[in-house]
This record gives C-alpha cells, structure tokens and sequence, in this order.
C-alpha cells in the first residue's frame, strides 16, 4: 500500500505554480500519480517533455477522471469554465480546490457546478516569482510560505485536514480563514503593491521618451523592484483586479489619503513625520525578515535562475 496522501492528482493549468505543485508533490511523495491538463497545445507538450505527470489531457474532464484530488491552477476569471467542464467527471469525495489570488469570485464561479458528492475547498499558496510558464516551477516553491486555505461552515473537516496535509507536505505553512477575510487581506499585501508598480513603471514608460532613455539607464534599487513585480503575467493580474475590485478600491481609497497626507508633509517640510513613517515602515520590512518571509539578498532570497522562455512567450 502506498503511504501517498492521494491516489491521483490533476492539475488544470501548468504554469509557475501548477508546475510547482506536481513537482513538489512527487518530491514528497504526496500522490501516486499526477495528471495534468491545459488548453494550450504548446503548454501540454512541454509540460510532458519535463516529466511533470503521468498522463497529460487536452480535456480537463479526462485529467479528473478517478483523480481524488484536483486543483485548478488558472487564472481566476477561468474558474467557471473550469468547474462546468469538470463537474461531470468528478468522483464521489473527491477534493476540489485551486490557488487563486482571490477567493470569493471563485467560489461564486465554481461551487453552483460542482456536484454535491465532491468536497470544495479552495485555497491559496501566497507564493510566486515573476516568470511563468512549465519551466518556471520548483518544487521548493511553497517552502516556508503560506497557504491559506478557506473552508465554509459545511466543509467536511477530514478533507479539510486532507487538503492541509498536501501544503504542509510541500513545506508550506497552513492558516485558514473565511473567502472574504483573504480577499481583505490579499488586497492590502498583494493587490494593492502590484498596482502601484504596474502604474509607476507605466509613468516610467512614459517619460522614458521625455527623458531620452535615462529613465531605465539609471534604474535604481528601488525601480528595478518594481518592474519585477511588474513583469508578473498580465492576464492572472487583469482577473485578480477584476475579480477582487471591492476590497482593492477600498484599500487604494485608504492608500490615497494617506498619500496625500505624505504629500502635506513634503510640501510644508514636516521632516519629524516623515522620520517616523519611515522608521515604522522599516520595522516592518525587519519584522518580514524576522519572520522568514524573505532574505536581505539583492534577489529576494531567490537562488533560482530566470527560466526559459515558455513555449508560449
């Protein structure tokens, strides 16, 4: 008998984090076998030319055929789509669940299809680089980062501490907490970052051509952090922004009037409070560190190489 958590796994989407979890997954000896879907031809092919599972389907319902667990790695506005095609072929207990950035729209877009036999947990890995695609996974993705997982009143608490024990398994770290509670959250520590560097390199690239190229010339620190950020993949940000726009404007308002308030303070030379915003600001920074959650090293902590282009760049 095997001593694998799961029997069968299918990944829907094998990108930088579905390529990661069959990886780890293996590593760990988490499942027996992985099964993998994507809708892109190209994708697919790679993902078996890497060994990342054991049988590769154009069809998601053919990938979660006798799969006891399933996760969707899509980007979120894909989740509906995802759950009508695989509904009709889940087996009775199987666990479902992804890793989207935002959680109450993917529980709206997939739980009305899913079959009543089957458990729901979705959950996600607050874990990720820039870089995207098959050949961007690494199986030590998830160690010592979050994953949260968000069950509701009805969820069975086996599955629940099934679906725990997989993260764990990958090294990462478990909390849970309500759909809604992780879509606040996410806004203030993911959402909200990742919309102030997409529009500060956007106004770069507009005065790059006022500037005569000295804009990204003389990039420092600060700006090269931002267009890694930036350089995340356009399509799983559009969605999240979509998807989560109640609690990212709520954030961006809050954002807003403390920006002015900074403003006031440069404009009238209130050097005492902009010593103490910055004085707390880096006593967050050291408590980050302190916790685990990144290195001091220029790359994050980050020991692995860009990958290659995906098939699909």
């Amino acid at each position: 008998m095997s001593d694998a958590l799961f029997s069968r796994l299918a990944i829907i989407g094998i990108g930088l984090i579905g390529s990661s979890i069959a990886r780890a997954a293996r590593l760990n000896g988490l499942v027996d076998t992985i099964a993998i879907s994507d809708l892109s031809p190209v994708i697919l092919k790679r993902a078996e030319e890497l060994s990342l599972g054991d049988s590769y389907h154009a069809a998601a319902g053919d990938a979660v055929a006798d799969a006891d667990l399933v996760i969707a790695c899509v980007p979120v506005g894909a989740a509906e789509a995802v759950a009508q095609a695989i509904a009709p072929r889940l087996k009775p207990g199987a666990i479902v669940s992804d890793v989207g950035s935002v959680k109450g729209s993917v529980v709206r877009q997939m739980k009305p299809y899913l079959p009543d036999h089957v458990h729901f947990i979705p959950a996600h890995p607050v874990a990720g680089t820039e870089y995207s695609g098959p050949d961007a996974g690494f199986a030590e993705l998830f160690v010592n980062r979050w994953s949260i997982v968000c069950p509701d009143e009805g969820t069975h608490p086996k599955a629940l501490d099934r679906l725990v024990a997989f993260w764990a398994g990958m090294g990462a770290n478990v909390e849970c907490m309500s759909a809604e509670r992780h879509d606040l959250v996410l806004a203030i520590t993911s959402h909200l970052p990742h919309l102030i560097a997409y529009n500060i390199v956007g106004t770069a690239a507009d005065l790059e051509k006022v500037t005569e190229s000295e804009v990204m010339k003389f990039s420092a620190g600060g700006f090269r952090d931002f267009t890694r950020i930036a350089a995340s993949d356009p399509t799983m940000w559009r969605d999240v922004f979509l998807h989560n726009k109640d609690a990212v404007l709520e954030v961006l308002g809050r954002f807003q009037e403390d920006l002015f308030a900074l403003q006031r303070q440069i404009r009238w030379g209130e050097g005492d409070r902009l010593y103490d915003l910055f004085s707390r600001t880096r006593a967050i920074r050291r408590g980050i560190l302190t916790l685990g959650q990144d290195a001091p090293e220029a790359d994050f902590g980050r020991s692995h190489k860009a990958p290659p282009k995906s098939p699909s760049e």
